[in-house]
């Protein structure tokens, strides 16, 4: 998948987003989603890269558990076939839970 199909799955999902973080000032208030890339698992042939595979982590933040917001996103990611893991976690200094989906593009 490439970086440009990932911008237009996080489209479709119609909640603000920014890569790796908003601009100090600028964020938005929750939900919003931020997302990486922080690796890669590229699959090997020959000595060389023969298949590119990349780790993309998206992030949703919401101020209140908000389980048809996670159905929404998690719609995305079926309707595009995508294999996903998830976790949670409340951020007390933020006072945001930060839903995390983490899969392989």
């Amino acid at each position: 998948m490439t970086h440009q199909e990932v911008m237009a799955l996080l489209t479709e999902m119609d909640i603000p987003f920014a890569y790796d973080h908003f601009v100090e000032g600028e964020s938005p208030e929750p939900p919003f989603l931020v997302f990486l890339y922080p690796g890669s698992n590229h699959f090997a042939a020959d000595g060389r890269v023969y298949f590119k595979v990349n780790r993309l982590n998206i992030e949703l933040y919401t101020d209140k558990k908000d389980m048809e917001l996670e159905e929404t996103v998690e719609a995305v990611l079926d309707r595009h076939g995508i294999f996903y893991g998830k976790s949670e976690v409340w951020i007390e200094s933020e006072n945001l839970y930060e839903v995390l989906y983490q899969m392989e593009v």
